[in-house]
């Protein structure tokens, strides 16, 4: 149901559209805010309320939409299969995280969407509806901030973005069609191709900010080897004046004047190095630049498709 209310949205915004995955993500969201959303807990809970919880949400979405088609006896057919099928599989969340954590275990957390997709923080209104920045940590698990240790920050040795919305260092070109191609950048749910364009500093410098990197893993060097010049994107001008922030507001990120500086390429493969020592010495420039400007330190560069293909850097 929500999944067609969700294109049904997009539809409506025509031109405007955010190029969601049309997967339910929003309206859910939606529902959860106007407090008319239905929770797990609900579902494996006593099932007549979640009968009246559900048919409540369907007739609301029935007013909204009438063109939205679903069929809430058989809908509820197939939940009532899906209750015990995903019963043995579901805990009380927060109660097990804390029980783990005073058991001495480490608890790994991994951000499902990129920083700027984050719905405070991201290219706002062309991001997710959830908080995929550190901050979900504690609004996703109920962790209170001291228990969080080492943020890693995953980044590509270049820019990619999926969807619609400001991109200030998108190649249009056959450099931007090269990257797409070698980093295989297709979105995993909608299938549609990223776009790519030079590694943007100001953004990344930006969610360090929000999310206090402690150390980066930079991905996908192995990209970069054909190019004979690599740009990086240092800082942006707004109306002419550089400008010391990320813009929040779209218009202006959409058109501010990126600031480049020009590194040499290494022009060799990489991928079978795993020592950083004896990566090229274009490459590990390229790497201690962004140390430098971002000022966390770099651990762990992805330099192929393999999962092995990692080079530990300290």
């Amino acid at each position: 149901m929500l999944q067609q209310v969700d294109g049904l949205q997009e539809l409506e915004k025509g031109k405007k559209s955010l190029g969601t995955t049309k997967k339910g993500i929003g309206p859910t969201y939606s529902s959860k805010a106007t407090r008319n959303g239905i929770r797990i807990a609900d579902l494996l809970g006593d099932f007549s309320q979640f009968v009246e919880k559900f048919q409540g949400l369907a007739a609301v979405y029935q007013r909204m939409f009438p063109d939205l088609q679903v069929d809430v006896d058989a809908e509820l057919v197939r939940y009532k299969v899906f209750a015990e099928r995903i019963r043995p599989y579901v805990v009380e969340s927060v109660s097990y995280v804390h029980s783990a954590l005073r058991r001495g275990q480490k608890v790994l957390v991994e951000g499902a969407n990129a920083a700027m997709l984050d719905i405070d923080f991201g290219t706002y209104p062309y991001v997710t509806s959830s908080n995929c920045s550190i901050g979900g940590v504690c609004t996703g698990l109920g962790l209170p901030p001291c228990n969080i240790g080492e943020v890693i920050g995953v980044v590509k040795a270049y820019t990619t973005r999926v969807g619609d919305g400001p991109f200030p260092t998108e190649l249009l070109d056959a450099t931007g069609d090269l990257l797409q191609t070698r980093g295989s950048e297709v979105g995993v749910t909608t299938k549609r191709k990223r776009r790519c364009g030079w590694l943007d500093l100001v953004l990344l410098e930006y969610t360090t900010m929000v999310n206090g990197y402690s150390v980066m893993c930079i991905t996908k060097l192995d990209i970069l080897d054909t190019l004979a010049e690599i740009k990086v994107g240092v800082s942006y001008k707004s109306k002419g004046k550089k400008i010391n922030y990320f813009p929040s507001n779209t218009a202006e990120l959409g058109s501010v004047e990126v600031e480049y500086i020009t590194l040499p390429g290494w022009q060799t493969s990489i991928e079978g190095v795993r020592d950083y020592e004896k990566l090229p010495q274009n490459a590990k420039k390229y790497i201690e630049m962004i140390e430098e400007k971002v000022q966390v330190p770099v651990k762990w560069i992805g330099v192929g498709k393999d999962r092995n293909s990692i080079i530990n850097v300290y």
